[in-house]
């Protein structure tokens, strides 16, 4: 990076930072801080809701999953139009009716005091560990690349969020947030039009796609009923349909945002925005992925993209094997392209048995260089045959390797907004939760709300030193979208347990949903370390079993007939 592109990434960041909170400073009133001026559009509340989902993780890491197993992640998020049309019925004109502040408090009116702060708890382990993550992930894959220190991009970028969140609460992030999320799209639509002009001029758009889908990239949905297998229609239609009704339905930084809209029409057509636009964006990630993959057959990429790493191994012992490796890589990598050519030219000349004899080379070759990618990240891994993860540095690699200064800045900018939007709201809805479910519920009752606002604003900058910390200390074996992803499964079934009861099964109280939804969330960890099942399975099982485990209870307890949550007082 050089002069330019500094100035753009800390003039974009710093700008909008400054200008979120110029114009919420003041807030005194607690519903104002927390949910903001109830005024919100819906299109600001849809951007929000994406940009507070969508973090650095998804622009950073999921152009690398294309790049390594094509459009298959992609069926992670079928299920999530689904979720968001049941929110809209079902939870959100409860939130709204009720007028909470919190997810959680409703689940306090509706069953006890105990239940609610175990719902808040669940959230504020699982949001706070998600929370270090978000800052985590791409300072170390950038402080890596650049050359940065790690401790000193973590810090900066946690603490510049902390400022502005704390300050102006949910309207700062609503603010920002539909900034940040404006910069995130121009910088992957610049970066897609500067990699198309990047291919060989004899290649179009539709070869591309050809050797795209002709080596295994382009196949998004995967009918196996294999319960091993992470990423196929079932798990993303049921396991994401159960992992987004968790997600946007009881996870506080979403709730938060949707709570902000001036109506009831205005939150749900926020949320139908996301139902919309949420598959379409990840394709596009997960394709511009695939498209830098098919970009590298014919620009030889290192065999392994974290490059410091693999200079690092080099370093600690004989050279030789991994010199041996990268010439073999160099070779095979060679060959392949020549394969590649060979079928393209097939293709134009309307060659059928030559396109398949090309075709069959070069998948035979393809699978040479796979076999010395595995090696190369066999060579760098921890040992036992466990394998190093390179592929959260493909994206990266490729912007400062080949694209013009500036547009570097600008995409460096994109994955620390995205840091930043999504931290902002994970920051705000932590803060909030800590204040209202446990600060203002348990330890301190009646006070004003100024005091509040300012015990959330501290609440804020604490949860935003817990994430620094954390992701000071942090290590990730897995790629990043994913660790992510994981993260939220093992927690979200069960909170979505807790919800499901409270909505739909009327005679089961406080007691047998507590101790049902903590017999699933220990079910869960179990499953989880002794198990192999893709990991959205385990949204379903949390939230099955929670039920479950709940009804068989209190057919041991004495049944009442729950009254209404608007009948009891939290």
């Amino acid at each position: 990076m050089n002069a330019l592109d500094y100035v753009v990434l800390i003039g974009t960041l710093v700008g909008i930072a400054l200008y979120g909170t110029w114009q919420t400073r003041g807030r005194r009133n607690l519903d104002g801080y927390l949910k903001g001026a109830r005024n919100t559009p819906w299109f600001v509340i849809g951007l929000s809701i994406m940009a507070t989902q969508a973090s650095s993780i998804t622009f950073l890491s999921t152009p690398g999953q294309g790049y390594e197993s094509g459009l298959g992640f992609v069926q992670n998020y079928f299920g999530a139009p689904l979720a968001l049309i049941v929110i809209a019925a079902v939870f959100l004109p409860m939130f709204r009716k009720l007028n909470v502040y919190t997810a959680y408090e409703f689940l306090g009116r509706r069953f006890d005091q105990k239940t609610r702060l175990l719902g808040a708890a669940l959230f504020l382990v699982q949001r706070g560990l998600g929370a270090g993550i978000t800052i985590y992930a791409p300072a170390i894959v950038l402080s890596t690349v650049m050359g940065w220190s790690l401790n000193a991009t973590i810090i900066s970028t946690g603490v510049l969020v902390v400022a502005y969140t704390a300050m102006g609460g949910s309207d700062a992030v609503n603010l920002t947030q539909k900034y940040q999320i404006g910069v995130i799209f121009a910088g992957m639509v610049a970066a897609l039009i500067v990699l198309l002009t990047k291919l060989p001029a004899w290649l179009s758009f539709g070869d591309a796609l050809t050797l795209a889908g002709g080596l295994h990239k382009l196949e998004a949905v995967d009918f196996s009923l294999n319960p091993d297998r992470r990423y196929t229609i079932w798990t993303g239609v049921l396991g994401g349909m159960f992992l987004a009704l968790s997600y946007f339905g009881t996870d506080q930084s979403q709730v938060q945002r949707y709570l902000s809209g001036a109506s009831l029409r205005e939150s749900r057509l926020g949320l139908m925005f996301n139902g919309v636009f949420k598959i379409p964006m990840q394709f596009f990630i997960l394709l511009l992925g695939a498209l830098v993959f098919v970009f590298y057959q014919f620009e030889r990429p290192p065999v392994f993209f974290n490059q410091a790493a693999w200079a690092g191994q080099a370093a600690k012992g004989d050279p030789a094997p991994l010199r041996a490796l990268e010439a073999d890589f160099a070779a095979a990598h060679a060959q392949k392209k020549q394969q590649l050519q060979a079928w393209i030219e097939a293709k134009h000349a309307g060659d059928a048995a030559g396109v398949a004899t090309a075709r069959a080379a070069a998948l035979a070759a393809n699978e040479r260089v796979e076999v010395i990618r595995d090696q190369a990240k066999q060579a760098v891994g921890p040992g036992g045959g466990k394998k190093a993860n390179d592929s959260d540095y493909v994206f990266i690699t490729f912007i400062l390797g080949y694209l013009p200064h500036g547009l570097i800045g600008l995409l460096v900018t994109v994955f620390f907004a995205a840091a930043l939007s999504s931290k902002a709201g994970e920051l705000n809805a932590l803060g909030s939760t800590t204040t209202v479910d446990f600060y203002r519920f348990v330890i301190k009752r009646g006070a004003d709300d100024q005091h509040y606002v300012k015990a959330s604003k501290w609440f804020t900058a604490l949860w935003g030193v817990v994430a620094i910390g954390f992701a000071l200390f942090a290590h990730l074996a897995e790629n990043l979208i994913q660790a992510v992803n994981i993260l939220g499964s093992i927690f979200y079934g069960v909170v979505l347990g807790l919800f499901l009861v409270a909505f739909f099964l009327r005679r089961v109280g406080g007691t047998a949903v507590f101790w049902g939804a903590l017999a699933a969330q220990t079910l869960v960890f179990v499953l989880y370390a002794t198990t192999v099942i893709s990991y959205l399975w385990f949204n379903v099982i949390g939230c099955g079993a929670c039920m479950l485990f709940a009804v068989v209870l209190q057919g041991f307890l004495p049944t009442r007939v729950q009254p209404p949550p608007g009948s009891a007082t939290a």
